[in-house]
This record gives C-alpha cells, sequence and structure tokens, in this order.
C-alpha cells in the first residue's frame, strides 16, 4: 500500500550509564530533507543519521531530536587559571600605564575568549564508542514506529485517491454516452437553421453543403483518441495505487497527463452538457493533485 509523507516516531533506550530518547516527525517533501536537533556532538553527525533514515524513508523532511542522557551530566570545563592570571596582569599593567583605568574591567571581561584560556570546543568531535550503536539503535525503532504511522495513514490517502478515481471514472463514461448524440445534435440543428434561411430567401436547399459542415464539426470535436487515453491513465493511476512504494512521483505524472487529456476534452467537446462533466472532472483532479503531494 501507499506510505504517507507525514508521521511521527519515538523510542527510547536506557544502556549503562545513559539513555538514549529519539523523536522523529515527518512532512511532505519533494525530496529528502534531514534536520537534526538535541545533544551534542549528534547535530553535527547530520550525515551519518541520514544513512540511517535513508534505509527507511526516502522522500519528506524529517525533523530528527536526539536526547542522551548521561549520568552525572557533562563535565564541566577546565579553565587554565595560570594563562587567565597572566593577561589579566599584563591587562592592568597595560591600562594603568595608558592612564585610562576604566577599560580593566571592560578588557577583563572579555578575557575567557583569549587563547589558551578556556578549552576549544572540537566541532568535529565523535561520540563516545559506547553511545553511537544505541542511537543507531534507538534511531531505527523510531523510524520503525514512523513507518507503521505513515502506512496506517496511506492506507486512508488511497482509499481516499481510489474514490476521487472512481469519481473522475464516472464523469468520463457519462461523457462516452453524450458522445455520438453529439454530432447528431449538431445535425439536427443545423438543418433546421438552413431550412429557415433557405425558405426566406426562397432558395434551394443544398444537401452537399450540410453534410460537408456537419463531417467538418465531426472531425472537429472528435475526443474518442483524448478518451482512451484518459481510460488508460485511471487505469494505470489504479495499478500504481496498489503496487504502493514509491508511487508518488509516478502519480503526479500521471496525474498531470490526465489533466491534459481532460483539458482536449473540454475545448474539444462543443456541448454544454459535456462540459459540465469536464468541470466536475477537474476539480477533482485538482484534489487528487493536492492529495498526491503527501505520497512518498
Amino acid at each position: 500500500m501507499l506510505l504517507s509523507m507525514t508521521g511521527f516516531g519515538a523510542a527510547r533506550i536506557d544502556a549503562e550509564g545513559f539513555g538514549v530518547a529519539v523523536e522523529v516527525r515527518a512532512v511532505n517533501n519533494r525530496h529528502l530533507k534531514l534536520t537534526v536537533r538535541g545533544s551534542d556532538p549528534y547535530p553535527l553527525l547530520e550525515s551519518e543519521l541520514e544513512k540511517v533514515v535513508r534505509r527507511h524513508v526516502r522522500r519528506g523532511t524529517l525533523h530528527v531530536h536526539i536526547r542522551v542522557e548521561r549520568q552525572g551530566g557533562a563535565a564541566a570545563p577546565v579553565l587554565n587559571t595560570a594563562v587567565l592570571g597572566d593577561y589579566l596582569k599584563q591587562l592592568r599593567t597595560a591600562c594603568l600605564a595608558a592612564g585610562t583605568p576604566e577599560l580593566i574591567a571592560p578588557l577583563a571581561a572579555g578575557a575567557l575568549s583569549l587563547p589558551g584560556v578556556a578549552p576549544e570546543t572540537r566541532n568535529g568531535a565523535a561520540p563516545p564508542d559506547d553511545e553511537w550503536p544505541v542511537v543507531e539503535k534507538a534511531l531505527e525503532a523510531a523510524l520503525v514506529k514512523l513507518t507503521e504511522m505513515r502506512r496506517e495513514e496511506g492506507k486512508a490517502l488511497a482509499t481516499e485517491l481510489l474514490g476521487h478515481r472512481q469519481t473522475i471514472a464516472d464523469q468520463l463514461d457519462a461523457i462516452k454516452t453524450l458522445l455520438p448524440g453529439v454530432v447528431t445534435e449538431y445535425r439536427h440543428r443545423i438543418l433546421e437553421r438552413v431550412k429557415t434561411a433557405v425558405a426566406d430567401a426562397g432558395l434551394v436547399l443544398n444537401a452537399e453543403t450540410v453534410v460537408r459542415e456537419v463531417a467538418l464539426f465531426a472531425d472537429r470535436t472528435d475526443v474518442s483518441e483524448e478518451v482512451m487515453r484518459l481510460s488508460s491513465h485511471l487505469d494505470q493511476f489504479a495499478a500504481l495505487l496498489w503496487k504502493g512504494e514509491e508511487a508518488g512521483r509516478k502519480l503526479e505524472f500521471v496525474i498531470q497527463e490526465m489533466g491534459r487529456e481532460t483539458n482536449t476534452i473540454g475545448s474539444k467537446a462543443g456541448d454544454v452538457v459535456i462540459s459540465r462533466h469536464v468541470v466536475e472532472m477537474k476539480s477533482t483532479l485538482e484534489k487528487l493533485r493536492e492529495q498526491v503531494q503527501n505520497v512518498e
């Protein structure tokens, strides 16, 4: 069955000395986009986490939150007090020598950012060896739950899409029924108009002219090919729904082709009643377009 691109999954694993909680939220997107928030250093390991995500998700925007609860909390940073004291002495000496003692306090406030005072943060820091396997396992578990929710939403979405597909098929069947009568009705109308014009002018009716005009109208309004192609697209649409996985982009293309054939039928048919059915088909196609945006 289909997979929706929206869903939520969460998992928690407790290990010796720490616990890992992962939440994954997904919304629709034409491509896969991942954002990671939470405990360091995991927001910096997006590429590694994406490898795990791609085992379960192919399209959509995923917001992943990873929280690692370490016993004792994070270790406090250790300042190099000897270097800090030396900086402060030099600042005081320099300010007094320059006759600007009022600058001692403002300059001292920025001393912590001076080289060698505080330990530098390693932007490319790797997680502890015992943490990553647990984080990966928790993320996998959250993604499994996300997929379960996406599958349930996909079932409901497929049912609704099939309903809209049937509405279009019903409208097309009604058009098929009306098509033979369109040319007949046109021939009747043109004969009546010509007879009236001929009678008023006292002329003789030229049957060949009428036949030629009716033939031209029949050729202009012939939508048999468009109807056949649209019927084929409807069958293809249903087949893709039952096939399920990774159907989103293919469904979008089929809907685009269905819209093209529907527009042609509306412009060529030359009948008010058929035009009403075409309007209904266009409205339903728009609903399909909106809903298919949420299919992976």
